[in-house]
């Protein structure tokens, strides 16, 4: 089994909405962590899991587009509070309904999953470097490419 794991860092703002939150009603920014974990049985002919040059870069797209941003004035947030938990289940359901890529909202884990996003791929190789290229491409969707 091989794996390649990135993480990036990034902040974006928000305020809470539709209660006295005291502070948190106020715009304010949060620190948030994307680790990607990919992993497969097998390389390519070139001996790597994945591009990650590719995949750096689409990540970066994607945080082109969440990162440093007001996630209150976001279409996926209209209407909602952008919580972790929120902003996990938007990230996923994109990836599902746009790409085919299957991911968890790390809160399904345990109390402690709100700030991850959990994939599984328990499939042949094959399968597996197309759940990747769907992921890659979603990522590029979510970013706005």
């Amino acid at each position: 089994m091989f794996t390649l794991a990135l993480q990036r860092r990034f902040e974006a703002r928000h305020h809470l909405i539709g209660g006295d939150w005291g502070a948190e009603n106020d715009p304010h920014a949060h620190s948030y962590l994307l680790e990607l974990r990919l992993e497969g049985e097998g390389l390519n002919k070139h001996g790597y899991l994945v591009d990650l040059v590719d995949v750096e870069s689409r990540v970066e797209q994607l945080l082109a587009r969440f990162g440093g941003a007001d996630l209150n004035s976001l279409s996926e947030f209209a209407g909602l509070n952008p919580s972790i938990e929120h902003f996990s289940r938007i990230l996923c359901q994109a990836l599902a309904e746009q790409h085919g890529v299957a991911v968890v909202p790390g809160a399904f884990f345990s109390p402690f999953g709100g700030p991850w996003i959990r994939f599984s791929y328990a499939t042949p190789p094959e399968r597996t470097i197309g759940a990747a290229r769907r992921l890659l491409e979603g990522l590029d969707a979510l970013a706005g490419g």
